[in-house]
């Protein structure tokens, strides 16, 4: 047996208890490992409410990413073995003391970054690099934005893309969180509440807009999405805070040649995230070694104490990511 935290009935973060569960299977082509952190995700409390339901043949547990020991491996795995310290992209499971992982999806724990630390990379490196780099191909010399700047993803997003020559803008909604975003790198910080987005990156790119945007906001921000892109600009939607329904006129996308994309990470299969796993160990890890990429994390809480962990990640007060410590 173990302990793992336990959506007792979908509903608020009170709902979450910390209990006695079996111990995971593990399967041929995974590894065990035995947690030391998780971090949160706005994806967990989606499925706390019971709107985010895990893949099937998934861990019914919250936790998409840890960090940890490996315990034991599966007999078709070769690269790690017990007492490896790694960290990982989960499907679930990471509230937990222990996971069972696909073996694509395991990173080494960087050089310099603590193993309570690592927890706080592999969801933000893979959701970034794979909707960013990988699909919209954004490159030096271009312009990007992020809303949400001083988010888990907006943090990262803004080093790893200073790192690859790009000149960033960010949306946040207070002094303080955009202080932050700009002493990670960020060129252009525009605090939402108090200025108008759209009209900030036009005044800042000569008229044209920015080649790409990374928003988790969704319809309230569509609209205006489409009006801040540079020609042959791309769009890539990863959240629907702001709502999942809205209009497009489609002479602005045909016009501007923009492209529209949107993904999640955790229903993809096995294969797709190995793929993405190993992009991100080869173009990402070099930039946190080399120290140009920090962890941001602004709290840890014990397993036990998941509730008042969830409590802060919807007060949006927090800037980077939240842990949970096994």
């Amino acid at each position: 047996m173990m302990k793992a935290v336990v959506i007792t009935v979908p509903g608020g973060p009170e709902v979450l208890k910390l209990q006695d569960v079996a111990d995971p299977e593990l399967k041929e082509d995974e590894v065990l490992i035995k947690v030391a952190a998780t971090a949160l995700n706005r994806a967990d409390t989606l499925q706390r409410k019971g709107a985010y339901p895990p893949p099937p043949g998934s861990s019914p547990y919250l936790g998409l990413e840890c960090s940890g020991t490996i315990e034991a491996v599966g007999k078709h795995v070769s690269r790690w073995q017990a007492g490896d310290r790694v960290c990982a992209l989960l499907s679930g499971g990471g509230y937990a003391e222990k996971v069972a992982v696909p073996v694509g999806q395991v990173f080494p724990v960087p050089p310099g970054i603590s193993l309570k630390d690592a927890a706080s990379f592999p969801e933000v490196a893979c959701t970034v690099w794979s909707t960013v780099f990988m699909m919209s191909r954004l490159s030096a010399g271009e312009t990007f934005l992020v809303h949400g700047g001083s988010s888990g993803i907006g943090t990262f997003a803004i080093q790893i893309a200073k790192y690859q020559g790009v000149r960033v803008f960010v949306t946040a909604g207070s002094e303080e969180k955009l202080a932050v975003c700009k002493e990670l790198g960020a060129d252009v910080c525009i605090n939402y509440k108090t200025e108008d987005f759209v009209a900030r990156v036009k005044e800042e790119t000569g008229g044209k807009g920015v080649d790409v945007i990374l928003d988790s906001i969704g319809a309230s921000y569509f609209r205006r999405n489409l009006d801040s892109l540079n020609f042959d600009g791309r769009l890539f939607v990863i959240g629907m805070l702001g709502g999942a329904v809205t209009e497009i006129d489609l002479r602005v996308v045909l016009s501007r040649r923009l492209t529209i994309q949107a993904a999640g990470l955790r229903y993809r299969s096995p294969e797709n995230k190995a793929e993405i796993a190993r992009e991100v160990e080869n173009n990402v890890w070099p930039a946190i070694v080399a120290g140009r990429v920090k962890t941001v994390i602004y709290k840890s809480f014990p397993l036990s104490e998941a509730a008042e962990a969830h409590r802060l990640m919807e007060s949006s007060q927090h800037i980077g990511k939240i842990l949970l410590v096994a």
